[in-house]
């Protein structure tokens, strides 16, 4: 379907928005002292849930929800594949909380600049989708990178790892399933409630909630919730290939917020570096490409 030009200004800015949000989301888990990793975790899902149940229903998206309860009925594979696809989610966004106050954002940040990556591959692989030259060529400049970095750095970070391993997984499995849409995101939250609730209640005993951190863990919810929807609402009004070549900005700001927290990238890392922005690059600049040829033939 094309989009006409004020759809299209409109889905970047909601995209720039949703980048930006999530990368100040980054950096805002510091001002929130006492609280650790998991208490902030489970305070993300508790305020963020309401919030995203509302944006479904209200962008008329409760079919989708409906849809899944249907299938459970009958398919007996979702009540093994959803608690494990909710659990895929929940350790990331638990990294995603305790990766900046433990001194390994930069770490994080890197998983999300190879995961474009490692998703090419998995459709490859599990999805028999054909692959470009110029993809080919991205994912081996990429590897070049993972090669110093378990070369230089004796192994590569296990953050690093967990973001790439574990959001291809989700990401894969939610798409074998056909779960792969805002409905099957939220059905994930929702079994992840009990978990923030234990987490909240075990590990916040000893935080103290002034008015200023109670006002910080509000903000936290609010910035959640309004990330997730400004990225759903780009992905409807921008085509799927812009849609991809906007998501980078995301592990760029998490990088300039990686060295505002003060971790610095290590001079045996930037061989790493140079061969994955090289290959983001070579994704990118393929992406124009087609996007340009697309508009040409409107």
């Amino acid at each position: 379907m094309l989009r006409n030009s004020g759809e299209t200004r409109f889905g970047v800015l909601y995209s720039v928005v949703a980048s930006s949000l999530f990368a100040l989301l980054y950096y805002y888990v510091s001002w929130l002292a006492p609280l650790d990793g998991l208490q902030i975790y489970g305070w993300r899902v508790l305020l963020t849930m309401p919030l995203v149940l509302a944006f479904v229903l209200a962008s008329g998206r409760g079919i989708e929800l409906l849809r899944i309860v249907r299938r459970l009925r009958k398919e007996w594979r979702l009540w093994l594949i959803i608690p494990l696809s909710s659990l895929l989610l929940g350790v990331q966004l638990w990294l995603f909380m305790w990766a900046p106050l433990n001194g390994v954002a930069l770490a994080v940040s890197l998983g999300y600049f190879l995961l474009p990556l490692a998703l090419v591959l998995a459709g490859r692989v599990v999805f028999r989708e054909r692959i470009s030259t110029l993809q080919a060529v991205a994912c081996g400049i990429a590897l070049i990178g993972v090669i110093n970095e378990a070369w230089m750095m004796k192994g590569i970070s296990w953050p690093t790892v967990v973001v790439v391993v574990g959001y291809t997984a989700y990401f894969s499995l939610r798409r074998f399933m056909r779960l792969d849409n805002l409905g099957g995101m939220c059905f994930d939250m929702l079994l992840s409630l009990p978990v923030a609730f234990y987490c909240i209640n075990f590990f916040g005993s000893s935080a103290e909630f002034s008015l200023t951190l109670s006002v910080l863990v509000l903000g936290l919810g609010l910035i959640s919730a309004t990330a997730l929807a400004c990225m759903v609402v780009a992905s409807q009004k921008l085509s799927l290939g812009l849609f991809g070549l906007l998501s980078y900005l995301e592990p760029a700001l998490l990088v300039v917020v990686s060295l505002l927290l003060g971790e610095r990238i290590a001079p045996a890392q930037w061989l790493t570096y140079a061969a994955i922005w090289g290959a983001i690059l070579l994704l990118l600049g393929e992406g124009v490409f087609k996007l340009r040829r697309v508009a040409g033939r409107a």
